[in-house]
């Protein structure tokens, strides 16, 4: 599937931006302006913040039908959302110049969930690299986030806005980055994580595993037929994909629930499970529907095979 492109006769590409403000008076002034510029120039503009941020901003701005807005708490709960979000908004105005504000970082993002959020806006730039005109705000807290937090966004995002100052940034990575995908290892589970190795006619083996643990660790039952069915598609994968065999693993967390998905393939689309599968598609829907039904998922694979780490909330 290509990237969705919003094309124009004088486009001004993918132009990506890390806005660093110091609490929500900057915040909201930086944004208001943002999109007031837009719509004066009769760019629609997609904000994806904060409730709380959301009702703040509303009431700064006489938007307009132009203007759409999207709880980011709900979009990027799993941040892999986030990039389908702005291509179904990229589609439903295809031709024309766009805005978006988009914060997926906020202070509560910690561990794993940071960490794939981080991945999220280095695969920003290649997701939408080919877009002819397309300006994306990405607002950061400096009062409120770590500072390593704040010295990643620099390295992913082409731009940074500071005050009323936009330039380049020295610190970003490039592309090169995002187009090696899934190299950085995950921790290992822990040592008491139940393991289940599984080949052809053992899927329901593997369903009943997923189930029985799942329910132990107090998942309730929508929970649980979510994360076995992704589980099922993963393992489907990796019998026709991954060397026709791999393993499960299982383990609770104090907030949640893990399970992983081995075997041997390698993967080296880095967009793979953020976009929608076509219908002659083979291979991609276990992890776009992983996606969808899970609260994080994380993938991993290189030369000694692929990793993709399942995670549920008990919330």
């Amino acid at each position: 599937m290509s990237t969705p492109t919003v094309a124009l006769t004088q486009g001004t590409g993918f132009r990506h931006e890390a806005l660093l403000y110091d609490g929500d008076e900057a915040f909201l002034g930086a944004a208001a302006d943002f999109v007031r510029d837009g719509t004066a120039a009769d760019e629609p503009a997609l904000v994806m913040v904060s409730p709380d941020k959301i009702a703040r901003l509303q009431e700064r701005l006489d938007a307009g039908d132009s203007v759409y807005f999207a709880d980011m708490r709900q979009v990027g709960s799993n941040p892999a959302r986030i990039i389908p979000a702005w291509r179904d908004f990229a589609a439903a105005h295809d031709g024309r110049r766009l805005r978006g504000i988009g914060e997926p970082i906020w202070p509560e993002r910690a561990g794993a969930e940071l960490v794939e959020c981080q991945r999220h806006e280095s695969l920003l730039n290649l997701a939408f690299a080919e877009a002819e005109a397309f300006w994306l705000l990405c607002p950061y807290d400096t009062a409120a986030l770590p500072p390593e937090v704040v010295d990643e966004a620099r390295r992913s995002h082409p731009f940074v806005v500071t005050g009323t100052r936009r330039v380049p940034s020295a610190d970003y990575h490039g592309l090169e980055v995002v187009t090696v995908p899934f190299d950085d290892p995950l921790p290992a589970p822990p040592a008491d994580a139940g393991g289940l190795p599984f080949g052809p006619g053992q899927l329901a083996d593997v369903r009943t595993f997923i189930s029985r643990r799942a329910t132990a660790a107090g998942l309730d039952r929508e929970h649980i037929a979510d994360l076995v069915a992704a589980v099922n598609e993963l393992a489907t994968n990796s019998l026709l994909y991954g060397g026709a065999h791999g393993s499960v693993h299982a383990w609770p967390e104090p907030d949640g629930f893990v399970c992983e998905v081995r075997d041997d393939g390698r993967i080296s689309d880095p967009l793979i499970g953020r976009r929608p599968p076509e219908p002659h598609q083979h291979g991609g829907r276990g992890l776009w529907m992983a996606n969808q039904l899970c609260d994080l998922v994380r993938i991993r694979s290189g030369e000694t095979g692929t990793t993709v780490r399942l995670h549920m909330s008990l919330d």
